[in-house]
Formats: structure tokens, sequence, C-alpha cells
């Protein structure tokens, strides 16, 4: 006998208001969830995923917000007619989330075992002894390396891998029935975000609980859920089982969020983007094995841009005001030449070494020992004045784009400033004409010019870093995780944009990142670090065939590769 859904959303509508216009966000959306099954929204930025998932908890913000039609039915009960306090009694028991970012969402001046032991204080009838037996039980079920010490640690004492377990034990303390994944694993590393969804399968199947997972990579969620919902412009344009999504997408923009993912089996010169599905422009071209080794042999016979030799870096830690101090070497005589023109991908597990060599090599974080040149000269000790020309020719891209610039600067200032200190053109007028066109080249419009960071998007404001980094005409750019944050489509745009600027400019990059398949499709020559030290290198993509190494190996198989 079909068992009936635990959760029925039906001809849901939510609105946002602001001055007394109304903008509607959700548009009429309809699904099923059945008991002890996994369905995921996909989509980017903006489609309305988590949205509609907030409504389901009672979290959609207040005064500016609200259900405007529809019904929410959860298990008999209708959540689109409840009042705030009684969901106080269904959110965390009956209905648990866990959030994107667990640094966030993690109290940091409350240790991680007392947060879920206020969960269950809350929702059930334990006593404190039992309470804290069930807490280190949890943490071990979510198989946190040493349940005591992550008891007693505050969030800030462990790694990204550790936070997201800790808050997969707080949301499953209560053994809810429906579980909400909101982008969970999308800043892990692929090694850490396999092992976090083998565990939230593995708990599903243990206590039958249904999971709805939010993500915007298709790819990931194809080895992860039963069925898919598509999400795009606040309106579920496709549904179905994975199976039927993947092979069978009939909406152009299902199409794109397959598409646009870089694959690891072929190259194509241009990824491509929503825009491009949407109107069938989609370049096709694919950059063969022997486009590649006329590419390189041009590459290699030049004289190295970068030379690094038995680079070293190394930090002291201590337990206790009284410990003795324990050297940590974070790079580890490290060897290895970048070439003009070059893409060289790094990538490794978070705390490998990765940031760390390329803030050694920014000569922001000054190497314990061993050698950097850079265009045959030795940079490790430079007086002022040449090391701020060092950093007129060396440049990063950041993570997190929105950190990295001011928010009270228009995004003209923004980009005019190093180029005023680096005096790059003879006056301002020279500078702002440069300005507008480098923002027309990085795909913005000159209007950008007076706006603030604030006024863009995501994959906007990555292309304002863009902007100011290339300004200063840079030889060597440093990206470090650079498109980590993105949805896939914005991803791709961004990608584009940095290989045109790349043959346009006679860039050459560092392409720091955890995520494989975009390393593989970006780089020449690819270097795999494992505990501050170099684990293989060589060719990106003969890493990628036949890698040696059973690191290389780990990471490689734990890339999601769609069905």
């Amino acid at each position: 006998m079909n068992e009936p859904p635990l959760l029925i959303v039906k001809d849901l509508c939510i609105s946002f208001f602001e001055n007394e216009l109304e903008k509607k966000i959700i548009k009429s959306i309809s699904y099923q969830l059945k008991p002890n099954q996994i369905t995921a929204i996909v989509g980017e930025s903006g489609s309305g995923k988590s949205i509609s998932s907030l409504a389901l908890m009672g979290l959609l913000p207040r005064r500016i917000s609200k259900i405007t039609s529809g019904l929410i039915q959860f298990d008999q009960t209708n959540l689109a007619a409840l009042h705030s306090k009684a969901f106080q009694n269904i959110r965390g028991k009956s209905i648990a989330m866990i959030f994107q970012e667990p640094m966030s969402s993690l109290n940091p001046s409350m240790q991680c075992g007392q947060q879920v032991f206020e969960i269950l204080k809350q929702h059930t009838a334990l006593k404190v002894t039992a309470i804290k037996s069930e807490v280190l039980s949890l943490f071990e079920k979510v198989k946190l390396p040493d349940p005591q010490r992550a008891y007693n640690a505050y969030p800030h004492e462990i790694s990204g891998g550790q936070k997201q377990r800790v808050m997969i034990a707080m949301a499953i303390a209560c053994k809810p029935k429906l579980l909400i994944a909101d982008e969970p694993t999308t800043a892990l590393d692929v090694t850490v975000q396999k092992d976090i969804l083998e565990l939230l399968r593995e708990i599903k199947n243990e206590t039958q609980m249904s999971i709805l997972f939010i993500s915007h990579d298709l790819s990931l969620v194809a080895e992860f859920a039963d069925r898919i919902m598509v999400m795009y412009n606040g309106e579920i344009v496709e549904q179905g089982t994975t199976r039927t999504i993947f092979k069978n997408p009939s909406h152009n923009y299902t199409k794109a969020l397959i598409g646009a993912r870089p694959s690891t089996s072929i190259r194509l010169k241009r990824l491509p983007t929503i825009s491009d599905f949407m109107n069938d422009g989609i370049d096709k071209t694919i950059i063969t094995k022997s486009d590649r080794t006329k590419a390189h042999q041009k590459l290699y016979v030049k004289d190295p841009i970068l030379e690094v030799t038995d680079l070293e870096k190394q930090y002291f830690s201590k337990a206790g005001w009284f410990a003795k101090q324990k050297p940590f070497k974070a790079v580890d005589k490290l060897s290895f030449k970048i070439y003009p023109g070059e893409t060289l991908g790094l990538v490794g597990e978070s705390g490998c070494g990765k940031s760390t060599l390329g803030n050694a090599i920014l000569q922001l974080d000054k190497a314990t020992s061993g050698i950097i040149r850079y265009n045959g000269q030795d940079i490790t000790n430079l007086n002022k004045q040449d090391l701020r020309q060092l950093r007129k020719d060396i440049q990063i891209i950041f993570q997190d784009p929105f950190a990295s610039l001011n928010p009270r600067m228009t995004v003209g200032e923004a980009i005019l400033e190093p180029m005023t200190v680096h005096k790059i053109g003879k006056d301002k007028a020279v500078r702002t004409s440069k300005v507008f066109d480098i923002l027309l080249k990085v795909g913005l419009k000159k209007e950008s010019f007076s706006k603030y960071p604030h006024e863009f998007s995501g994959g906007q404001r990555q292309r304002i870093g863009i902007a100011r980094t290339i300004a200063l005409q840079p030889k060597l750019i440093v990206c470090d995780e650079s498109v980590s944050a993105l949805d896939i489509s914005v991803q791709a745009q961004v990608l584009n944009l940095l290989n045109d600027l790349k043959d346009q400019f006679g860039f050459t990059y560092i392409f720091i990142s955890h995520d494989l398949a975009v390393v593989k499709y970006m780089s020449d020559q690819l270097l795999v670090m494992n505990q501050g030290k170099i684990e293989e290198i060589g060719d990106a993509d003969t890493i990628y065939e036949s890698p040696e190494k059973a690191y290389t190996k780990k990471l490689i198989h734990a890339i999601p590769k769609g069905l």
C-alpha cells in the first residue's frame, strides 16, 4: 500500500513587500515529498530555492514577506496557517534544517556540545546526564574524530567539515521527520562533501526521515537524490525522478544546469552558459589533445616567470598558556616552475597548504626558508619600494569579492584607487576612461562605475574583483577559490572570462580550488598538495586520466560525476 505524502505543497505563492509594492518571489509551486525520500531542489541563486524552504520552517522575514496563497501540509498540519509560536514545537523537533554556512549558524560564544544540548533540553524530557550522553552519541554518529574534544570546543576551534557535522548532529538530535539541507556541502572539499552526503544517507536509512536537499549543483544531487525539482525565477519548471531529469531533461534551463559544469572527459573551448542554452547558441568547439600539445610546446620553451625552490612555511602552535610551542610546517620543501601564459592548477583538501603557498608567493606572509624567483629575481627579501612594484605585477582574485571590496566606495573608485597608487595613466581622466574599458571587458555596463558593491549579484561582484585586478596590468594572478561560491552558470561565465583575458593580455594564473572538475578544465599543469608537500605534479589531463598516487585517486574519485 502506498504511504501518504509526508509533505504536500500546493499552489504556494510568496510575496515580498517594499514601500507598499508587492513582488512575487514564489509563483504557485506544487510538489509532494514521501517519507524516507530524498528530493532535491536545484536552481541558481535567486530562483526561490531557499525562500520556499524557509516557508516550511516558518522563518520567512517578518513584515516584508508573507505567504499570499497556497497550502503547506506537513504530517496533516497546514503550516501556512500556523502562528510563529506554534512553529516552536515543530522547528527542530519535527522539521530541522542544516544551513549552508555553519559558522554563521553556530553560536561562536557557546561550546559545540552545549549548542546541541540546548536542542535536546528544549524538546525532550531527558535529564542533564542523559542529554550529555546523547550529544556524545550523536557526535559519534556524525563521525566527529574526537567527540569529547568536539563537545568542549568552540566553533572556531574545529574545521569547516567538523562544524558542518556539528550542525547535522543538531539537526538530527530530535529525530525529525523532515530534514531540510540548504547547500550543506558548497564550501567543503570534494572528499569531505562525499563523506557528508554518505552520512546523511546513512542517517536517513536508519531513522526513515525525508530529506529536502537544496543545491545549485546537478552533478552532486544526481548521486544523492531520488527525485529532482528544478526551480527558475520562482517557478518549478521541471520535476521528476533523478534518472528522468538527467537522461531526458525537457526544459532548456535544466539542460543548461547540466551542461554548464566543466566535463572531466572533454574540454570545450568555451563553457556553455544559461543564456547560450536559452538562445540555442552553444559553442561546441573542443580543445583536442593535439591542440594542447601545440600550445604547451610554445609555453615551455620560454624561461619561467616564477620559480619556487625548497619553499617552507612553518608556524608554531601551543595547546595552553604554559605548553611548549610545537612547530607545524604548512608548506614543506616545495619546488616547481610556472611559465608565462600558463595556468597552474593547485588542488588539495583544506589545510593542505594551498592558500599559505599563494600568500608566500604574493609576499603577504613571508616564507620561513627557500627561494621564490620572479622573472629570475629573488623576491623573498625585497625592500618596500621593490615590493610595491611587485604588488603591481603579482595580483590576487579573492574567493569572496564582497569582503574584498570597500562597501563605501563606488565600483569606479575601487578600481581607480590601485591605478592611482601605481601611477597607471597620466591623470584621472585617462584612468577613468581605462576603467570604463575594463568594465566592458569583464561584461559589466558603464553605469556600474557609479554604483556600490551591494547593488550587484555575486557573479557581478566577482567580475568587479577581476576588473580591479586587471586594471594594474599584472603578469601573474593568483585565483584563490575565486569561483567556488558562484552558481554553476555564473561560474561558467567567470571561467570563460578568465580564459578570454588570459588570451588577450597574456596573463599567467595560479588557480587554487577544491573543485577538481574546474581545476582540470582551467589548468595546463596540475600540482596536487597534501599536508604541505607536493603529492603529484604534471600535465592536468595526464594526472586525471592516470593518477599515480593514492591521495590523487581519492580526490578524483570524490568528484560528483552525475549519471
